[in-house]
C-alpha cells in the first residue's frame, strides 16, 4: 500500500470514473475515491459497489462489537481488490482520530476498528462509507492509466461519495463533466 503519509496530494480528494471501455471487469463502471496519490503510487476505494454477502450488523456481530439498534440498511462496500478482508471507513472530516488522515476539509479516512465502535454507538462520522478493500497503484501506474485513456478525473461531491443511489454514480459522476457516456470512446486518434 501506498505511504499514505506522503505530503505530495497529486490527485487525492478527487474521483476517478471508468471509462466505458475499461477493460478490467473488478472496475469496469466505477467510481473511486483517491484516497491518497503520490510519487509512490496511489490508494482509492470504490464508492459505488456494495457487497451483497455482507451486511453492517453482520460485521460489527462478528467483531463482537455491541449496538442497541443501528440501520441495517447501511452497505459494505467493494472498496476494491487489494487486501478485501480489510476494512476502510470513508468520512466526513467531522470525525478525526490519531489514526485518521485526513484527505481535505470534507473527507477523511480511517482504519481502525475504534471507528466501527464510534458509529455503532451513535458517535461516529456524520457521514462514513464502509469498504473492504481497496484500489492501489504503484508508482506511476495510475498516471499511465490515465493517459492510456482510462479514467476521467471529477471534483467530488457529497451525493457522489457517500450517497445512497450506488447503480446510478457512474453516470452521474460523468454528467458532471458534461458528457454523454455514449459518446465516449477508448480509442485516441489524430486528426
Amino acid at each position: 500500500m501506498p505511504d499514505l503519509d506522503d505530503t505530495e496530494h497529486y490527485m487525492s480528494g478527487h474521483l476517478l470514473v471508468a471509462m466505458p471501455t475499461m477493460e478490467d471487469p473488478r472496475f469496469a463502471r466505477t467510481v473511486i475515491y483517491i484516497c491518497a496519490h503520490s510519487a509512490e503510487g496511489a490508494m482509492g476505494l470504490v464508492v459505488n459497489q456494495a457487497l451483497d454477502s455482507l451486511s453492517f450488523p453482520d460485521l460489527l456481530e462478528q467483531l463482537d462489537i455491541q449496538t442497541a439498534s443501528l440501520d441495517s440498511g447501511t452497505p459494505i462496500h467493494f472498496g476494491g481488490p487489494v487486501e478485501s478482508g480489510r476494512g476502510f471507513v470513508l468520512h466526513s472530516a467531522d470525525y478525526v482520530q490519531e489514526a485518521t488522515l485526513v484527505v481535505d476539509d470534507d473527507i477523511a479516512l480511517t482504519a481502525t476498528v475504534d471507528i466501527l465502535k464510534a458509529i455503532a454507538r451513535g458517535s461516529g462520522p456524520s457521514r462514513s462509507l464502509l469498504a473492504l478493500g481497496y484500489a492501489g497503484w504503484g508508482p506511476g501506474q495510475l498516471d499511465s492509466e490515465i493517459k492510456a485513456n482510462g479514467w476521467l478525473q471529477v471534483s467530488p461531491d457529497d451525493d457522489l461519495v457517500f450517497g445512497p443511489e450506488l447503480d446510478s454514480k457512474w453516470e452521474r459522476a460523468i454528467a458532471k463533466l458534461g458528457i454523454d457516456p455514449s459518446m465516449l470512446s477508448g480509442q485516441a486518434g489524430n486528426a
